[in-house]
């Protein structure tokens, strides 16, 4: 085989390998929620009573509206005329950022327009935590603060406001999936540097907790 032929050869091989990865980058497309439901579940008492951390998952995917009723209830907007949250967030600086890794990819919340917008066409599941049911968990959620959103504060106030803020986040996903009988639990043990490196995000941002989401298994 001649050294023409070998390069004509392994082009192709190239473009083959390389092209469907470039497909499927273009097509992690915006997804636009359906309307939250405002009603039915459990009482506030009953979810606080079965309220727990689960750490056994069901790799079933989560269907449409309960992943647009989880997303709302973490801090969707309830107050259209203010634009004001579900959680409540220090001087209203809105600094966390919810993001949410799936098998197709990862995405940004966006509770303006109750959309999920695509950030990276990965499965970053399993780098969201170092416990081996994370990769199993259909949708985890990844709280990020936003520390130039939270202007000239110290440093030690942007760490703490901003944790307190994602514990409110955290408590209203617990809450709505003790209501519906879904599986999860707030999770620490993460390689923050790694994780903030795959997703791409400025030194200013700092990852406070990410939280699996699903079925029990």
């Amino acid at each position: 085989m001649n050294r023409s032929v070998c390069v004509a050869m392994c082009t192709v091989l190239i473009i083959f390998y390389l092209v469907p990865v470039a497909m499927s980058t273009e097509k992690l497309e915006p997804v636009q929620l359906v309307k939250p439901q405002m009603s039915g579940g459990k009482s506030l008492m009953e979810a606080l009573a079965k309220r727990r951390s689960t750490r056994s998952f069901d790799a079933r995917r989560l269907p449409p509206q309960t992943l647009s009723n989880v997303l709302w209830a973490a801090n969707g907007i309830n107050r259209p005329e203010s634009g004001k949250r579900t959680a409540p967030s220090a001087m209203n600086r809105q600094e966390i950022d919810i993001y949410a890794a799936t098998a197709e990819g990862l995405y940004l919340y966006n509770a303006k327009d109750h959309r999920l917008d695509p950030v990276l066409a990965e499965d970053i599941r399993a780098r969201a935590g170092e416990q081996p049911f994370v990769k199993t968990a259909p949708v985890v959620l990844i709280y990020v603060a936003d520390y130039a959103r939270m202007g000239d504060a110290p440093r030690d106030s942007k760490e703490f406001y901003s944790a307190t803020d994602t514990g409110f986040i955290s408590q209203n996903v617990y809450l709505y999936c003790a209501s519906e009988g879904l599986a999860t639990v707030v999770l620490g043990w993460v390689d923050k540097p790694a994780l903030a490196k795959t997703m791409k995000l400025r030194d200013d941002r700092k990852i406070i907790l990410t939280q699996p989401v699903g079925y029990p298994k």
